[in-house]
């Protein structure tokens, strides 16, 4: 199995996570150092070590690292960013992945502010980048997801499909795992979708 479709998989049931408040144990930033809730002592002890730990946690550990930063959500905010720009692609893919399921809007401009080289932008990383913007409500993103249903992987295909249908609740009839003439059908109807609302901008996910 590659990396790239390692990746995908341990991702998968990150579409499903539902979104958690932040934890109750932090008080709020004063001063323009951070916009974001800062925590406690310990909880901030708490953050550091888990994000030293997550470039080396695999699988079922990773996935429980990541739903523990989204339930943790805007204190652990700039340690995410900061792991989002990782040069594993599978590190970056977990910290967008967590920031994703806060759903939290504000995350939107600091993510599109954040810089990842050509070639990632345009690879899986690029596909985890435009799942976890749509899921924060920028529809923007929507062509990249379009156009991920368009993948030879099945996993590409299906994490595509899942994002798309939780901001939009439509399907347009694609299946992942269809034979390539119906999927391409199914593409085409979600192509002609988009274009009649492409003028909208960032729209909300509900």
């Amino acid at each position: 199995m590659s990396r790239k479709h390692s990746l995908l998989l341990s991702l998968f049931p990150l579409l499903f996570m539902a979104a958690c408040s932040s934890s109750a144990r932090n008080v709020r930033a004063e001063g323009p150092q951070s916009p974001w809730i800062q925590p406690t002592p310990l909880l901030a002890q708490q953050i550091q070590d888990e994000a030293a730990r997550l470039p080396y946690s695999h699988g079922f550990d990773r996935l429980e690292q990541i739903r523990w930063f989204a339930s943790v959500g805007e204190p652990a905010y700039p340690h995410l960013l900061k792991l989002a720009v990782d040069p594993r692609d599978d590190v970056a893919a977990s910290a967008l992945a967590s920031l994703g399921a806060t759903l939290d809007s504000r995350l939107v401009q600091p993510i599109r502010e954040l810089s990842w080289g050509e070639e990632r932008v345009h690879g899986d990383l690029g596909l985890e980048r435009a799942r976890t913007l749509v899921r924060l409500g920028d529809w923007s993103e929507i062509p990249v997801l379009i156009a991920g249903l368009k993948d030879e992987r099945l996993f590409t295909r299906s994490l595509c499909m899942d994002a798309l249908k939780e901001a939009t609740h439509e399907d347009h009839g694609f299946d992942p795992r269809a034979a390539a003439g119906s999927r391409e059908k199914a593409v085409t109807e979600w192509e002609k979708w988009w274009l009649e609302r492409s003028g909208e901008g960032i729209l909300p996910a509900k």
